[in-house]
């Protein structure tokens, strides 16, 4: 690849936080700490989990290699059920992350630019068994809709040099089976007792979407609505 199209740091822009869960969630992550965000829509969780992951993985000073982006298909769990190749099935899901880098580096080709220089990979808990994944910052994203077997896989493939972050909102769901909604649950039990992993609530009053969505979901969880 040319190294003239190459996406690099001084190309990605600068963010800063916008409310105190925001800056807990800088802090933490300059500190070290493997983070699992949590909490409503529309708070930034994913866009800040991405731009956090991106600094250090085109940081040359740093061991991270690439930002690996892992989620389950849901409803089928099974990408296997979506006609065409692998790479094409995986287009369907990766829509949203290919804005948010749009937006982060200013190029509409930047997620395939990062892709061909190896900085980023979407994978899917339909194919990670047997992957081991070294030097990355790994996300973990809409981890509600992740069952406790497939998010025991992913930890499982971590090998060296990783970060973790965790991105979600545990009440929005889409399982129907109580076991499987409890499985995150469980899974957040764990990682609440393992060092150097820190756990970030985000409620209303962090959404930094549209005024609509901010008094929607406020009001509901006002009705006590999940």
């Amino acid at each position: 690849m040319n190294r003239s199209l190459k996406i690099r740091l001084e190309g990605l822009k600068t963010l800063s936080p916008i409310t105190e869960n925001q800056k807990r969630v800088f802090e933490a992550f300059k500190e070290g700490s493997n983070l699992c965000l949590a909490g409503s829509a529309g708070t930034g969780k994913t866009f800040l989990s991405m731009y956090l992951g991106l600094e250090e993985v085109l940081d040359k000073e740093t061991p991270y290699e690439k930002l690996v982006i892992i989620r389950s298909i849901v409803p089928t769990r099974d990408i296997g059920f979506l006609p065409g190749t692998e790479d094409e099935k995986k287009d369907a899901y990766t829509a949203p992350y290919r804005g948010i880098v749009q937006e982060l580096v200013s190029d509409p080709e930047g997620w395939n630019k990062l892709q061909q220089q190896g900085a980023v990979e979407f994978l899917t808990t339909s194919f990670i068994r047997g992957t081991t994944i070294s030097n990355a910052i790994i996300l973990v994203d809409e981890m509600q809709n992740l069952t406790f077997h497939e998010l025991d896989s992913v930890i499982t493939r971590v090998g060296e040099n990783c970060r973790f972050i965790m991105s979600g909102d545990y009440y929005q769901t889409d399982f129907d089976k109580e076991r499987d909604k409890n499985g995150i649950l469980q899974f957040l039990e764990i990682i609440d007792k393992l060092k150097y992993f820190e756990t970030i609530e985000f409620s209303w009053q962090d959404i930094v979407r549209s005024g609509l969505v901010r008094d929607y979901i406020m009001t509901k969880e006002h009705m006590g609505i999940k």
